[in-house]
C-alpha cells in the first residue's frame, strides 16, 4: 500500500526537481535575475495574470487557433491515412511525399504560406494544421498496415466480407498507433501555433504574448507566458492519454 502510494507521487518529482535546480540557479547566482527571476516571483506573477484576467484572451485566441487546426487534420488525416494503409501499393507510391513534407520544419514553410493566406489568423491554423496532418496520416497509415496478419487471414478463411474485415479488424487495430498520431498532432499544432504567433502579424496569442514581453524587457512575463505554454501542452496530451485509456482500453491486452 505504501509503494503504492510512493508510485503515485512519483509524477510530482519533476517538477520538484525542476524548482530545485531553478531556485538554487538563482540563488547560486549562476544567472542573473535580472534575466532569470526566481521560480516564487514568476509563479506569483502567473498567478496574478490569472486572477487578474488579462492573460484569458491571449491563452484562449492559442487554444482556439490549435484546436481548429488540429480538427481539420485528423478529419483529413485519420480517414486519408486509412485509406492509404489499407492499400500499401498506393502508400509506397505516396510515401516519398508523406515523408519528405513530414521530416520538413513546417516553420521553414511559413513564407510560403504567408504568400498564400496572407498574414491573417487562417495562415496560423493552416500551416499548423499541415504540420498535422502529416503526422496523424503517417501513423494511421501504419496503423492499418501492421494490423496483425492472423487475424485478417482467420476472418477471411470464416468468410466474412471485406467491409467488415476493413471495419472490425483492420480499422479497429489502427486505433492505438492512431492515437498516438493524434497525440503527437496537437502537440505539433500548438507548437506550430506558438511559432506562428510569434513570427506572423499577431495581435493576441500567446506566443505573440512571449515575443512582445521579451521586446520590451518584461521578463516576468516572459517567463510567465513561456510556463502558461508549456502547461497548456502539458494538459493536451494528458487529455489524450485519458481518451485514449477509455476509447483503447483494450491496448496491450490483447
Amino acid at each position: 500500500m505504501r509503494f503504492r502510494s510512493i508510485y503515485k507521487a512519483l509524477p510530482l518529482l519533476g517538477p520538484l526537481l525542476l524548482y530545485l535546480i531553478w531556485s538554487t540557479a538563482v540563488s547560486a547566482k549562476w544567472v542573473s535575475s535580472t534575466l532569470l527571476p526566481s521560480p516564487q516571483i514568476t509563479l506569483s506573477y502567473t498567478a496574478h495574470v490569472f486572477f487578474t484576467g488579462v492573460i484569458w484572451a491571449d491563452l484562449w485566441s492559442t487554444v482556439q487557433r490549435t484546436l481548429y487546426a488540429f480538427g481539420w487534420a485528423s478529419v483529413i488525416g485519420v480517414p486519408l491515412g486509412v485509406m492509404l494503409g489499407s492499400s500499401p501499393p498506393v502508400y509506397k507510391s505516396l510515401e516519398f511525399l508523406i515523408d519528405f513534407f513530414r521530416s520538413t520544419p513546417s516553420s521553414a514553410l511559413i513564407p510560403l504560406f504567408m504568400l498564400i493566406f496572407g498574414i491573417t489568423d487562417l495562415n496560423k491554423i493552416a500551416i499548423a494544421a499541415f504540420a498535422a496532418v502529416l503526422v496523424i496520416i503517417f501513423n494511421s497509415a501504419y496503423g492499418v498496415m501492421n494490423a496483425k496478419k492472423t487475424r485478417v487471414m482467420a476472418a477471411k478463411t470464416m468468410g466474412i466480407s471485406q467491409f467488415h474485415i476493413f471495419k472490425d479488424i483492420l480499422l479497429m487495430e489502427s486505433l492505438p498507433q492512431t492515437f498516438i498520431g493524434l497525440r503527437t498532432g496537437i502537440s505539433l499544432a500548438l507548437v506550430i501555433v506558438i511559432v506562428a504567433e510569434m513570427f506572423i502579424g499577431s495581435e493576441s496569442g500567446l506566443g505573440h504574448r512571449i515575443i512582445d514581453a521579451q521586446q520590451v524587457f518584461n521578463i516576468k512575463d516572459m517567463y510567465s507566458s513561456i510556463l502558461i505554454t508549456g502547461a497548456l501542452g502539458y494538459g493536451l496530451n494528458l487529455i489524450f492519454m485519458l481518451v485514449e485509456s477509455r476509447v483503447i482500453h483494450w491496448g496491450g491486452k490483447v
